[in-house]
């Protein structure tokens, strides 16, 4: 049997994936828009339907920023009311780690998992943005030292884990503390960022525990990944480099006693299509030229630079001043870690290309695509996950909420076809989807 892939839907909305001029594109607020894209990816026998977070409107030179979604709904409670119009799929939640308390949140996922029959999953992410935190009574941010990473294992004596570690195993341990037939226990935890103690009020899980996902590409969200997720949400832009990525995250897994398979690994990508490739690569071009306007490359630009650059020219060069990498021009999204050595990337690009500003900004900020005939993508595909590039794919589409109807009524029925998709679901959890074992009961 060929390797099975694995896809997930993101519901689009957040930076400039969307493309908001198209008359199809609806409301990123209204129940009927989540409700549209769950149901067609459960049609397509998707397993999760995946939720960004934002929480805060970011701001671009003291506005709000152009590319932002304004108003976004909290994830959980509308994974909850998805809950009630799907069957099968999984329901993923983005919740950050920084500004939440293991207590409550693990109940509130435990209560997803229940009200779901076993189908939640937790996207845990954290933040560094003391802008973010004035929305919060701590206020302020962890250190970027106490972002998710393990700069060691328990297991071998090295540092302990840092806050998002800790918050993921203090959860399991509230997960834990109903045993299997359904008898509470006292929990007790004490360590570098918790020290709490009491009953949990949610019984095991029908998964046990739901699903983590860990997005990051970093040394440290890798490591966090291998040690602690059973998927993480990833980007890469060719072929062989999913290749090394996927071989460098396998290869972590032994030291943390756990199995390759154990770790899913799915790129979040974009598709479009067209009756022939060629038709495909005009109707791609014509999305990125709606998804770059020339304010928005402009917005790109900036956001490296730190510096005001409205009086340059979209169609004109690159600018020839350095990044400032102290500038606060940009909040509430975290900046690139080097602008200095991205602004460098981007004039190397640029210059090898002869492209100007937007030209650039749209080459540069483009995520992987799988563009061309409905045949082409699936094999494209069916090749990322055969040569080990990935395990399966996150679904972007540029169209809110009908982004996906395309992909699940041409390239599905294609890759069914081909034995590397199902054609039924054959469990009802999300770890059943993801062939991920239920965790073993910890007393």
């Amino acid at each position: 049997m060929p390797k099975q892939m694995h896809l997930a839907a993101h519901f689009p909305g957040v930076n400039s994936t969307t493309v908001w001029t198209d008359p199809r594109s609806r409301s990123q607020i209204d129940f009927t828009s989540f409700e549209h894209l769950a149901r067609t990816a459960e049609r397509g026998k998707f397993d999760f339907f995946f939720l960004a977070e934002g929480l805060r409107l970011r701001e671009h030179n003291g506005r709000i920023h152009d590319l932002d979604v304004v108003g976004r709904p909290e994830s959980l409670t509308v994974l909850n009311a998805l809950a009630a119009v799907t069957d099968r799929l999984g329901l993923a939640a983005t919740v950050n780690a920084t500004f939440n308390e293991p207590y409550e949140l693990a109940r509130r996922l435990a209560t997803l998992d229940h009200l779901s029959d076993g189908r939640a999953a937790w996207n845990v992410v954290t933040s560094s943005d003391a802008f973010t935190g004035e929305n919060f009574r701590r206020g302020g941010y962890l250190d970027r030292a106490d972002l998710p990473q393990v700069l060691g294992s328990a297991r071998t004596g090295g540092t302990p884990y840092t806050r998002a570690a800790e918050f993921v195993a203090t959860a399991r341990e509230l997960w834990d503390s109903w045993t299997p037939d359904g008898t509470s226990r006292p929990f007790a935890h004490s360590g570098q960022h918790f020290d709490i103690s009491g009953e949990f009020t949610v019984p095991r899980s029908p998964q046990g525990h739901p699903v983590v996902i860990q997005a990051g590409d970093s040394g440290e969200g890798r490591e966090f990944a291998a040690s602690a997720a059973d998927v993480i949400f990833t980007r890469h832009g060719t072929l062989e480099a999913g290749r090394t990525f996927y071989a460098d995250v396998k290869a972590r897994l032994a030291k943390y006693g756990r199995e390759p398979g154990d770790l899913k690994i799915m790129p979040g990508v974009t598709v479009v299509l067209g009756e022939t490739d060629a038709e495909a690569q005009q109707n791609a071009a014509e999305i990125r030229h709606q998804q770059v306007s020339p304010q928005n490359a402009i917005l790109a630009l900036e956001q490296i630079w730190g510096r005001d650059l409205s009086s340059y020219d979209p169609d004109g060069p690159l600018p020839d001043i350095d990044p400032d990498p102290g500038s606060s021009l940009v909040q509430g999204r975290v900046r690139v870690a080097d602008p200095l050595a991205a602004a460098a990337k981007w004039r190397a690009l640029s210059e090898a290309k002869g492209l100007s500003i937007r030209q650039t900004a749209t080459e540069a900020t483009a995520r992987q695509s799988f563009i061309g005939s409905p045949a082409t993508v699936a094999a494209e595909l069916e090749r990322f996950v055969t040569a080990e590039a990935a395990d399966g794919f996150i679904l972007v589409p540029h169209l809110t909420p009908g982004g996906l109807d395309g992909f699940v009524d041409q390239v599905v029925p294609i890759l069914q076809e081909s034995g590397v998709f199902r054609t039924e679901y054959t469990g009802s959890t999300l770890r059943s989807h993801l062939g991920l074992a239920r965790p073993a009961w910890k007393s």
